[in-house]
């Protein structure tokens, strides 16, 4: 690694959840400085948000567009961007920055319409700059071994994915208490068309197709807002049909009291099955059909080089939710430092979720509104 990757933000300043997790996430590996940033649209936070940081007072910017401009002209730019804002407030500032050939780190999904994520991926592909989207999830050492593992044939011949993601805090209705993140996550004009459903639904689409290697192909989903008053989707049930053949099912939901962040995927074959949860994340259970199940522990007996390359510390020492972001930026950097220095990065860091991932988000968002709207139609992704 030759330096520390320069990194910009726009967004995640004061009273930002995401922001800090992307600050750690690219410090705990020591691949990135924070260098410059837009860290707020309102120019008193933004300033007092980069003191905080220890960001120097000439590179504190008021807006995203004064950073693109200044940074373009410094001999020393940022090198990456991350892009921490409400996603109707992603693209923009996304297209910008590839433009001016400074790579993009964007938190999901990745826009709040379809139209505007076709934008950012023109821009993506027209630029000589790398677009990176933060599906933290798949940079969990055991969501890599199961990838790895369906990959090789380990449970045969894909058959049934059942995955969800249940949460409780939107069971009230918390946007009306000035709650800042309830608050643009519950508004279509700032969230998009969906709430749960582009919220966390987008992981768990992401999830089966990560680790399964197939795309889904359609959706029969039924959306459903439960708390009154509430302007987008709490909840969502839905069938999945993927190519192959195999079938399954999602459920996501932000109003089931007794759930936090309850992410668990269970991948069914001809011989045998996967079961991944990420409130356990240390631990993946294989199941071979006629045997007894089989813990497979991050860092332990079992554990394959795919889990290996996620893993930084050994088994009995519990990795998370960091460490997994932090997974996401450090294969970019891999990525960063490979075209800086003109070569091929290596094939085993090339698991960072892109511009296309987030096409297939956009259009999963897209096809489970439409469905619903349908009654619950089938809806091809397209």
């Amino acid at each position: 690694m030759s330096g520390r990757i320069r990194l910009g933000m726009v967004g995640g300043g004061q009273g930002a959840f995401i922001g800090a997790v992307h600050r750690i996430a690219a410090r705990l590996d020591d691949r990135y400085e924070l260098v410059a940033g837009a860290f707020s649209s309102d120019a008193a936070r933004a300033r007092a948000s980069a003191a905080e940081l220890h960001v120097a007072p000439d590179r504190a910017y008021a807006s995203w567009q004064e950073m693109v401009a200044a940074e373009a002209a410094r001999p020393d730019p940022v090198e990456a961007v991350s892009v921490v804002t409400p996603n109707h407030m992603h693209g923009e500032p996304a297209i910008a920055f590839l433009k001016a050939g400074i790579h993009v780190i964007c938190d999901k999904p990745l826009c709040h319409t379809l139209a505007a994520a076709q934008e950012v991926e023109r821009a993506t592909l027209e630029s000589r700059a790398l677009f990176a989207l933060t599906h933290n999830y798949t940079g969990y050492p055991m969501v890599r071994q199961a990838r790895a593992m369906v990959a090789e044939g380990a449970i045969g011949a894909l058959r049934v994915v059942q995955v969800e993601y249940p949460q409780e805090w939107l069971t009230t209705r918390l946007e009306e208490s000035g709650q800042k993140q309830a608050a643009w996550r519950t508004d279509p004009a700032r969230s998009g068309a969906a709430g749960s459903v582009g919220d966390i639904g987008t992981h768990a689409f992401n999830l089966v197709e990560f680790v399964t290697g197939r795309h889904v192909e359609s959706v029969a989903a039924d959306l459903t807002t439960f708390v009154p008053g509430r302007r987008l989707d709490d909840n969502a049930h839905m069938l999945l049909r993927l190519e192959g053949g195999a079938r399954g099912m999602l459920w996501c939901s932000q109003v089931a009291p007794g759930n936090e962040n309850a992410l668990r995927l269970r991948v069914y074959g001809e011989r045998g099955g996967l079961d991944w949860a990420q409130e356990q994340p240390n631990l993946l259970v294989h199941s071979p059909f006629g045997e007894a199940p089989r813990m497979i522990r991050r860092g332990g007996a079992g554990a394959m080089p795919a889990a290996a390359q996620a893993t930084r510390i050994p088994s009995g020492h519990p990795e998370g939710y960091l460490e997994a972001f932090a997974q996401i930026y450090r294969d970019f950097a891999e990525e960063i430092v490979a075209a800086r220095e003109g070569k091929a990065p290596d094939p085993a860091r090339r698991l960072v979720p892109g511009i296309e991932e987030g096409m297939r988000g956009m259009r999963f968002i897209e096809a489970a509104v439409s469905s619903s709207q349908r009654d619950a139609g089938w809806v091809a992704i397209g």
